[in-house]
């Protein structure tokens, strides 16, 4: 029983270790264009301070890696955690949508905020500066309606 313990545990180490080899395709680290919603909207310090911290790393092109991103298979995790984020609101691309996708984005982003949902507390672990407390989110809040307001504004034109 002992060997067969032994055996186990070695395979396992050399599992982990060579999936270190595995190479996964990491969020491209782009600097902001004008499609880039800081860019486009240019929101108020705070708030792009707010959505850089709390959002950009899932949901932008702007990934910022931490040490640990670089061991398998949490780089796996992250990187999946990365695209389906991006497949979900691109914050990096958010100006190139139409004006009524825009909407849509805006109220979904305002439910997530609402409901405790963004960011992921999965994300939050590690990195507690994401956390959005009630001032953050009122804030966030407010100028998010303010945007569907002024689209909607438009909408009638």
């Amino acid at each position: 029983m002992k060997k067969w313990l032994k055996l186990s545990l070695w395979v396992v180490f050399i599992v982990l270790v060579g999936i270190q080899f595995v190479p996964v395709q990491r969020n491209e680290i782009k600097l902001a264009t004008s499609s880039d919603f800081i860019e486009k909207y240019q929101p108020p310090v705070k708030i792009g301070n707010m959505l850089r911290s709390s959002c950009y790393d899932c949901h932008s092109n702007q990934t910022t890696y931490p040490w640990y991103s670089n061991i398998q298979p949490i780089r796996y995790l992250m990187e999946k955690h990365i695209r389906e984020g991006k497949d979900e609101l691109n914050l990096s691309e958010f100006g190139n949508q139409s004006n009524r996708m825009k909407r849509i984005k805006f109220k979904s982003i305002l439910s997530q905020i609402d409901d405790d949902k963004m960011p992921m507390s999965s994300y939050l672990f590690l990195h507690s500066e994401a956390k959005l407390d009630s001032s953050k989110k009122a804030r966030l809040v407010k100028y998010f309606d303010s945007l569907v307001v002024d689209i909607e504004k438009e909408k009638f034109k």
